[in-house]
């Protein structure tokens, strides 16, 4: 597991409509709020929808997290 500088997790946010705060589960990126998932590839967080695994309820779905 490639662990990401805790700073760099503080500025990112996902893409989706509300910009929710992210943090990482094991070599992904997860929203905080829609639960979207996103790669870390070479040890670089690829946010990028089209290369997202959508949450539960879809990417940008508000569950109500943060």
């Amino acid at each position: 597991m490639t662990n990401l500088d805790p700073r760099l997790l503080e500025i990112l946010a996902c893409p989706c409509q509300y910009h929710a705060a992210v943090e990482q589960v094991a070599d992904e990126i997860v929203c905080r709020r829609c639960r979207t998932a996103f790669p870390i590839t070479d040890g670089i967080p690829v946010m990028l929808l089209d290369q997202a695994t959508p949450g539960p309820s879809g990417v940008g779905a508000d569950l109500g997290g943060e």
